[in-house]
């Protein structure tokens, strides 16, 4: 079982793809280029300041809108560990396993985490925070797989043999 532990940035509900990346970055040529605006209707800062490893906790409804492939693009270019929300839109969740950017649901972690903290997971079974427990739910190994591979395209050319 995988166990890492990260910093905690709090986003609310209902942050659509428009708030992870607004349309008009669609436009530059890579990911590389558009993640530095990624959150900036809601918090222009925040993709400067998130590190390698940082855990983003949400409210319901993360990533409804429109079905952007870069929105998890850009999360996973900021090199976020993982998201934690209470619900996510459908279509986002399965774009985020594509390119495998871990998602995870739970909607207790929410009321008692603030900014700043460090959270740890335990991957399939728990949240840890504060000297409590937080269950969680797994996904299944095909879909961890997706994620371990770093994305669909990478879990199919390793499961034929191409890298």
């Amino acid at each position: 079982m995988e166990k890492f532990t990260g910093k905690v940035w709090i986003l609310g509900d209902d942050i659509d793809t428009d708030i992870i990346i607004p349309t008009e970055y669609l436009a530059l040529p890579t990911v590389e280029d558009m993640k530095q605006y990624g959150f900036s209707p809601l918090r222009p800062e925040l993709a400067s300041l998130i590190n390698e490893g940082d855990i983003i906790v949400a409210g319901k409804n993360f990533g409804c809108g429109s079905s952007r492939e870069q929105a998890p693009e850009i999360i996973k270019a900021l090199k976020v560990k993982c998201v934690i929300a209470k619900s996510y839109a459908r279509i986002f969740f399965r774009n985020s396993i594509n390119n495998g950017l871990l998602l995870i649901e739970n909607s207790e972690i929410q009321d008692v985490i603030k900014e700043g903290d460090l959270l740890t997971v335990n991957m399939g079974e728990s949240l840890e925070f504060d000297g409590k427990s937080y269950e969680i739910t797994s996904l299944p190994d095909n879909l961890m797989d997706i994620i371990n591979a770093g994305g669909l395209v990478k879990a199919m050319q390793k499961r034929n043999g191409l890298i």
